[in-house]
């Protein structure tokens, strides 16, 4: 288990104007100097919980073995339980409302799990509205400084964990279709489409395609780079997290294509 010293990540919607952050990294101080806190983004869209958990999923190979903390919580003081999660000798901390399994996923699947009750470990009196700050925090101190997981609070079936249902893309010759799943700052559009999905569907790097989304389309090219094509026309490309995505070279693919996470797109070779 993770021993004083180790590294704790953190994602949240709680965004940086309001004091959440600040004072989920001030009990972490209190309660476990030692520990390392990477801010992972606070910037996930107000209760988007899918959004939250393919952010998680798609970072959490690059993270250093440790504590990750994830809250985005819509259900806070509801029957919803907090959890801690074994996989792969990580530690992921957070509400059990699917959050924490696609990442689970990724480094290898639920190896243990146990439910965050424990009074000792968390802060009292316990807000009904920041368990944050009064339950995941704290429990991702505790573990940090090497408390076992057992002691958090009693195990539980793996098989109970609420999951989310994340949408596939369909293939079929010379077209994907998919959906949305993020929009970064610079309005890329990020799909549930992955790189072996594009070669699959038979589209490489300089087709012309034609991009449809649920109220707008345009046409595009299949490329490797941002400047891959000319400033302001659209490409589809691979990202860094091995995602199709939509991006404008010096402009925004979001806004040309009236996208937000859930749109629907298709992606179509066009004719020769």
């Amino acid at each position: 288990m993770p021993a004083d010293g180790t590294t704790i990540t953190f994602l949240s919607d709680f965004g940086l104007a309001d004091p959440f952050v600040g004072v989920c990294h001030a009990v972490i101080a209190r309660l476990a100097p030692s520990a390392t806190v990477i801010d992972l983004t606070h910037g996930v869209p107000p209760r988007d919980v899918a959004a939250a958990a393919v952010t998680l999923a798609d970072c959490v190979g690059y993270l250093p073995m440790g504590v990750h903390l994830a809250v985005v919580d819509p259900g806070v003081g509801t029957a919803r339980a907090g959890v801690v999660i074994d996989a792969g000798g990580h530690l992921l901390v957070g509400p059990d409302n699917g959050l924490l399994v696609p990442a689970a996923e990724r480094l290898g699947g639920t190896r243990g799990l146990w439910e965050l009750s424990a009074p000792a470990y968390r802060l009292t009196p316990v807000s009904k509205t920041f368990h944050g700050r009064d339950v995941f925090a704290p429990a991702a101190a505790h573990l940090a400084s090497g408390v076992a997981p057992a002691a958090l609070g009693p195990a539980r079936d793996p098989g109970d964990l609420v999951r989310l249902t994340l949408p596939s893309p369909l293939l079929s010759e010379d077209q994907v279709s998919g959906e949305v799943v993020l929009v970064d700052r610079f309005g890329n559009a990020a799909l549930n489409v992955l790189a072996t999905d594009l070669a699959a569907a038979g589209l490489q790097a300089g087709d012309r395609i034609a991009v449809r989304a649920d109220s707008a389309s345009a046409d595009a090219t299949v490329t490797d780079t941002f400047a891959g094509v000319a400033v302001g026309e659209l490409a589809v490309l691979v990202d860094s997290f091995g995602r199709a995505a939509l991006a404008v070279n010096g402009g925004d693919a979001a806004g040309l294509l009236s996208a937000r996470r859930g749109t629907h797109i298709t992606l179509s070779r066009r004719p020769d």
